[in-house]
């Protein structure tokens, strides 16, 4: 039987050992490209929106402290209409927190964040929460300050203005905490609660005698116990905030205020 030619692809010899030369890429044929963006694109991307995430944050941050001031200069003044702004203002502030969530959501879907970048974001999620509720806690200050302006201050409204200013301090204490991730400032932070409440058991108490020496007493009494009560919550969610600081510096979750 006679051997006919072998015909064969270019590039290919017969012999099964032989190296078989790739088919190279057909006219018009784009290579297939990378599927995915570069890592440093992507990590410039979530650097982007954490940025915007933090920058939101600190506004509410400035608001809160803000708020503060205001509803407790409307009770020191008796001016309703200064404490009417303040909780008229409050709906900024939610508005914010609904902001944050909202970034926050989309950077957890989109980029997928781990470990410390997950923390991260998990924590600003929780400081935008408990800022809300202090935004909230002040808005309730001013609410009793209009209601306490027709009446004449009850012994220099027993240390409440003292109560806010120190309230307010701590929350612009724990923002700068937070933005250098300052562990042992969140702590020394979370041990001036402490503060916040001798004040607040002080007048709990002085008002509680002024209401007994005089019926008239009780309802600018009641008013001012209930401010000073708000104010205290603040100091305790700062407290909250000062623990979440520990749990992005450490990875561990410690209770300040046992």
């Amino acid at each position: 039987m006679t051997d006919e030619p072998n015909d064969t692809l270019p590039g290919m010899t017969g012999a099964l050992g032989d190296t078989i030369e790739a088919v190279p890429a057909l006219p018009g044929i784009e290579p297939r490209q990378q599927a995915f963006p570069p890592s440093h694109v992507i990590r410039s991307t979530y650097d982007r929106e954490l940025a915007d995430v933090k920058d939101n944050v600190l506004r509410m941050s400035a608001m809160v402290e803000a708020q503060i001031h205001a509803a407790i200069a409307a009770l020191v003044t008796h001016d309703a209409d200064a404490a009417t702004k303040v909780i008229i203002d409050d709906r900024r502030i939610n508005d914010l927190q609904r902001e944050a969530t909202t970034m926050i959501a989309a950077t957890l879907a989109t980029q997928g964040p781990v470990a410390r970048d997950l923390r991260y974001l998990l924590t600003l999620d929780h400081v935008s929460y408990e800022l809300e509720r202090m935004g909230d806690h002040a808005g309730s200050v001013a609410k009793q300050a209009r209601k306490l302006a027709p009446y004449p201050p009850l012994k220099s409204y027993v240390l409440l203005p003292q109560l806010g200013e120190r309230v307010a301090d701590l929350v612009a204490g724990i923002i700068r905490a937070l933005i250098d991730v300052d562990e042992q400032r969140a702590r020394e932070v979370a041990a001036l609660d402490d503060q916040v409440d001798e004040l607040y058991h002080h007048i709990f108490d002085e008002v509680l005698v002024l209401m007994r020496e005089e019926p008239a007493n009780v309802d600018p009494g009641t008013r001012i116990l209930f401010a000073s009560h708000y104010l205290e919550r603040i100091g305790d969610r700062v407290t909250n905030i000062a623990e979440d600081i520990v749990f992005l510096a450490s990875g561990e979750v410690e209770d300040l205020n046992p």
